[in-house]
Formats: C-alpha cells, structure tokens, sequence
C-alpha cells in the first residue's frame, strides 16, 4: 500500500486541530468550492469542449491525464488534467527520490528530460488550461479552488513532520506559493508560503489569491 493511504491517525504527531482555521476552513470554504466549480464547470463548458477537441485533434487519444496525488492528511487520489504530453514518454515515465529526513530546500521539481511537452501541450501548461478538469475534482471534494498544489506521493513520502503541515488542508487549483513564484521557486520557499496559508487561511486571502491568479494566468508568468 503506498504511504500516501495511510490513515490519518498515523499523522496525529504532526497535525493539530489549533494549527487549522475552524469555521471557514471547515464549512464556509467548501460552499465556496462546491458554488464555485459548479458554475465555473458550467461557463467553461464550451471551452472544455474547444480545449478537448483540439488535443484529440492535434495529440490523438487520450485527451484527459490521470495521476496518483497526496490530498487532505496525505490522502491519495486522482486527479485530472488535459495531456500535455506525449503517451508514450508518460507510461515511461517514473520518479524515484532518495531523501531521508525531508526533501531538500532547494529541490525544484522539473519535467525530466525523457518527458517531450506537445506544442499545444505548451500552450494549455503557459495559461494554465490544462488544470481546468481540476475543477471535477474540486466538485467531488478532493481539491480545493485554493491550496497548495498537490505533490505526488513519490515526494509527499519524505516529508518532514513541519513539511507535513502543508498537508492540513485540502490541496488547490491555485494557492499562496502559485502566487508568489509559481513554478520558479524552490520547494523550501514553496513550502514556507504553503504554512503561511494553512495558518491564516480566511475568505479574504483566496479571494486576493483567485485576483492575483486570474493576472498571473493571463500572462503565463512563472509556467513551467
């Protein structure tokens, strides 16, 4: 069984009820997402369609990519974005780290080299576009609108028990360190602003995150 499926007892070291917002973060925050993705399923409906048929048009089948990811109190499940690259170089594809205490602070995960982006593979990652059937997984409660981007449990396995904290809320679309860096920045920085949002997760800050993500996706800064 992977780590990622253990159960949440195995973490009670680590986590804490006072390290978590109540109200909002139990109740107000899931409205939010449930509204949210609704209608945003809903708007986007036409250009789900547009974005699909395009890939299938230009990549072939499939169109949707499926990926084991570490959730709430490092939960697996699977989420769901359009494919950005080529079949064959993903069922190829593996990643085995080594660490033993935490992963390092200066860790960037990249693309490994074997893995060939499609062009408009590109294009979909640049604005974001390919994590639009993210919005299916918010809908079902697995994700959040905001969060910290959920790692694969590859890595979420070598957490330390303060990187492990970054797990007490339910992983996002977008998130604080999404905000501040994107994909330019370490893990030890993406990790320190992930904590920050776990301790003052409000209504306030997503919504001044979901303003600053709508700039930063219009102008594809930080992509990878």
């Amino acid at each position: 069984m992977l780590k990622g499926d253990q159960p949440l007892e195995s973490f009670e070291h680590t986590f804490s009820e006072q390290d978590t917002p109540f109200f909002y973060q139990r109740f107000g925050k899931r409205i939010f997402d449930v509204l949210a993705s609704s209608l945003l399923l809903v708007l986007l409906f036409p250009a789900i369609i547009c974005l699909t048929i395009i890939l299938f048009i230009f990549t072939g089948s499939p169109v949707f990519y499926k990926q084991t990811r570490a959730g709430l109190h490092n939960r697996s499940f699977i989420i769901w974005k359009f494919r950005t690259m080529h079949t064959e170089d993903i069922e190829s594809s593996s990643h085995q780290y080594e660490w033993k205490d935490e992963v390092p602070q200066n860790f960037s995960f990249t693309t490994p080299p074997t893995l060939i982006i499609t062009k408009p593979g590109k294009f979909y990652r640049k604005y974001s576009l390919d994590e639009i059937p993210q919005l299916w997984n918010v809908l079902k409660g697995e994700m959040s609108l905001i969060g910290p981007r959920p790692e694969i449990i590859e890595i979420t396995n070598h957490y330390s028990p303060s990187q492990k904290k970054r797990l007490l809320v339910k992983p996002g679309i977008t998130g604080y360190a999404q905000v501040n860096g994107r994909s330019a920045i370490t893990h030890g920085e993406k990790v320190k602003h992930d904590l920050y949002y776990v301790k003052h997760c409000s209504l306030l800050l997503d919504l001044k995150i979901i303003i600053r993500t709508i700039f930063i996706v219009i102008t594809g800064k930080g992509a990878c």
